[in-house]
């Protein structure tokens, strides 16, 4: 089960992108639910300015 919701806001809580393609975004939108992966884990794809990354809901936060 999903703790985000589509269009909710989060940070990262890995620290930024390390190749700046969000520019040191301080939030961003969940755009996409994702099935867990193969530990169990759920996944969301989030969105600053153009681009999208995926990540597992262990590293974002409210």
């Amino acid at each position: 089960m999903h703790r985000f919701k589509i269009g909710q806001r989060v940070r990262l809580v890995r620290g930024p992108v390390p190749d700046g393609r969000f520019g040191g975004a301080d939030t961003y939108e969940i755009v996409r639910l994702m099935p867990a992966d193969q530990t169990g884990e759920v996944a969301y794809r989030v969105k600053s300015g153009a681009a999208e990354l995926a990540v597992r809901e262990s590293e974002i936060r409210q």
